[in-house]
């Protein structure tokens, strides 16, 4: 009795009531789906169809004892009760499930030593209501493994072995499941629902509570360069960035008149300071959900943009995907099914000034109705850059049993809200002729980057351990595809403008800032010594202190205008790794191993990063700090940018960092030294 079978260059293993296929998904990789229904969803989620994806040399064997698909430099051996490993082409095992059976002759012989009084399956499906099932994945944990990347959380650990991380999507995170290993893989858990996964010292296993299928991807590199531009290759890239956005970007909570926010840019051109983006934020709408200007304290839109561009300031503006009962689109959007909506309960998702409920992004005919209503009242008067803020989306109550999508239960497709949210407002501005949107947003998911999704960190407290932390996430966020990633420059919560100690943490964001994706000064500061301008629409809202660089003391300012004059001239730097990021997706900031795969320390080393290939950046994160120990990895030498002092490779080393200095090397034989002249 044979349980394998061919069908279009897939291996399909049925018995009983499981159905697995393993299917070629581009070059040396695989997509496997496992089922207990009759069939599998059509769905690809963050993948490209198989048929637009690469394959070049692909193989399936079936023998008595089991079956291999080989794709490239990947194998995948199958035995006759279901267990799965994976190798590479050097027959090195890259993965393998976790199986365990008391039972005669459910084990490999080599795996003897393993059995113990147990029964335990790699892949577990427990029914839950309807089709859908409690699906657990299980693999072997190896000792020497490191993990990286599953986007975005708010800890200092670069390295995930011994995590266990939420796939949820909530403010300040941004679960985008996709993970490279030291191994030589990389691997998409392709399933937006709600769930787990934990990179245990005995287990690794990823967990979701309502899913129809088992759905993964796995691919095997040699180095992690390799890795990368596998799964960029499936899942996307971002656009070109156009040049401004490649510059200083000024932003705060929130400019609250039209004539604010224009003498803020008229003071920046004075003072003959590149601002290139400047953000019109939230509440500046009659109500959530009308998605136009408030005419009272926004006057003159096409006016107020006319005489930004004059000054080479493109204007950004926020939208929220809450509506309220009070929006000009409630009762429509309402009757026609377009937003989320509660199987039980109250008809609200949010509570924010006001009840709200968020449009169903997953919906292509609530896409197309925001993204109407966005290009009538914002893109047809001149804003060709969007903020889509709330973008989780962020319940009030994170209750994910009790929502429902267009695509189903949010426990069964929530995760992928900000990736829809994205592609329609992608979507549109394509055809309106925009040629490489951009939209700031706050959560992604696999697959977001090719909507020209520019993500950012949420809502993080202004201390210096958030700040040490939003170094971990943007270079997991781009180990995990979002090549386009910042955060608010000061961070967004509790900086008072008076105080020294916050003015220290300012500066030390601000020079990390500028080696960031984009750099983008935001932040709600303190002491809130603004009223609200009125009772309804844009001015129910008040704002916080002043947040412009010479908000602060004229040292901080010195500092930060030296840093915005760097990231000027580092722009035909920039370009070239915005260019790789659209081309190959390469992250733009990276992690040491990345370019030095072959030297253990940059596996190790988390304090400092790539920006590019030919800068290193070490951050200060620690308040007081005025030296920094840095590891200069092997394989290159050294130019200290600030000194010019010469270092080798393969060393640690420390060096003075005085509050108007982050240290930053380039790689000898580089070009970019040239950018350090102050």
């Amino acid at each position: 009795m044979s349980y394998f079978r061919i069908v279009n260059k897939s291996l399909v293993f049925k018995r009983r009531h499981e159905t697995l296929m393993i299917t070629p998904w581009g070059e040396n990789s695989f997509r496997v789906r496992g089922t207990e229904n009759t069939s599998f969803t059509d769905n690809d989620w963050a993948l490209y169809k198989a048929s637009d994806c690469e394959v070049k040399n692909s193989d399936i064997q079936i023998t008595e004892k089991g079956a291999t698909i080989t794709n490239g430099n990947i194998c995948a051996r199958l035995n006759t009760y279901g267990k799965l490993s994976f190798y590479n082409q050097r027959g090195e095992l890259l993965l393998k499930e976790y199986y365990r059976s008391w039972e005669y002759g459910t084990e490999d012989w080599e795996d003897l030593d393993q059995i113990v009084m147990i029964r335990a399956a790699g892949r577990e499906y427990k029914g839950t209501a309807s089709d859908n099932y409690h699906i657990t994945v299980k693999f072997e944990a190896d000792d020497r493994e490191h993990i990286f990347g599953m986007g975005q959380y708010q800890h200092p650990y670069l390295d995930l072995k011994g995590c266990s991380v939420e796939l949820a999507q909530r403010n300040t995170q941004a679960s985008v499941p996709f993970a490279i290993s030291s191994l030589g893989y990389g691997f998409l858990w392709n399933n937006p629902a709600i769930g787990k996964a934990n990179f245990s010292k005995n287990i690794t296993e990823w967990e979701v509570y309502s899913s129809k299928q088992v759905d993964y991807w796995i691919t095997a590199g040699d180095t992690p360069a390799e890795i990368e531009e596998s799964y960029a290759a499936v899942t996307g890239t971002v656009p070109m960035m156009p040049d401004y956005a490649m510059g200083f970007w000024q932003c705060k909570l929130r400019y609250q008149t039209q004539e604010e926010l224009l003498e803020v840019a008229r003071e920046y051109y004075r003072r003959k300071l590149p601002v290139k983006v400047i953000v019109v934020d939230f509440f500046h709408w009659p109500n959530q959900g009308d998605w136009t200007f408030d005419e009272e304290y926004w006057p003159d839109p096409k006016a107020m943009i006319k005489e930004l561009e004059e000054m080479g300031i493109k204007l950004m503006v926020s939208v929220w995907p809450t509506v309220d009962r009070n929006s000009v689109n409630y009762r429509e959007m309402a009757e026609k099914d377009l937003l989320v909506r509660a199987d039980r309960g109250l008809q609200a998702t949010m509570e924010c000034f006001g009840t709200e409920v968020f449009f169903d992004a997953t919906n292509p005919e609530a896409r197309k109705f925001i993204w109407d209503k966005c290009k009538e009242n914002y893109l047809d008067k001149g804003v060709t850059l969007f903020w889509l803020d709330e973008a989780e989306p962020e319940y009030t109550a994170a209750d994910f049993d009790i929502y429902r999508y267009y695509q189903g239960s949010a426990l069964e497709c929530a995760n992928i809200y900000p990736a829809m949210y994205a592609k329609a407002f992608y979507d549109g501005m394509r055809e309106e002729g925009v040629e490489n949107p951009i939209n700031l947003i706050r959560c992604a998911w696999a697959g977001s980057q090719r909507f020209g999704a520019l993500a950012w960190s949420g809502d993080v407290p202004s201390t210096f351990a958030q700040l040490k932390n939003q170094m971990t996430a943007g270079l997991n966020m781009g180990l995990a595809g979002i090549t386009w990633w910042t955060a608010d420059i000061g961070g967004f919560h509790g900086g008072n403008i008076h105080d020294p100690k916050f003015h220290e943490l300012l500066i030390r964001w601000f020079q990390f800032g500028t080696f960031c994706p984009v750099m983008r000064l935001h932040g709600d500061r303190d002491p809130h010594d603004q009223n609200p301008l009125g009772t309804k629409g844009g001015g129910m809202c008040a704002s916080g202190a002043s947040n412009e660089i010479w908000s602060y003391t004229p040292k901080a300012e010195e500092v930060m205008t030296k840093y915005i004059q760097l990231r000027e001239r580092l722009k035909p730097y920039i370009t070239e790794a915005m260019k790789e990021a659209h081309e190959k997706g390469t992250p733009v900031i990276k992690p040491l191993f990345y370019d030095f795969s072959q030297d253990d320390k940059a596996w190790l080393t988390g304090d400092c990063y790539l920006f590019g290939h030919d800068l290193l950046v070490a951050p200060v994160t620690e308040a007081g700090a005025v030296t920094k120990s840095v590891y200069l990895p092997l394989g290159a030498d050294w130019i200290e940018a600030e000194s010019g002092k010469a270092y080798e490779g393969g060393q640690t080393i420390t060096v003075d960092a005085p509050l108007e200095t982050i240290p930053v090397f380039a790689r000898k034989g580089s070009e970019v030294i040239q950018y350090f002249q102050f």
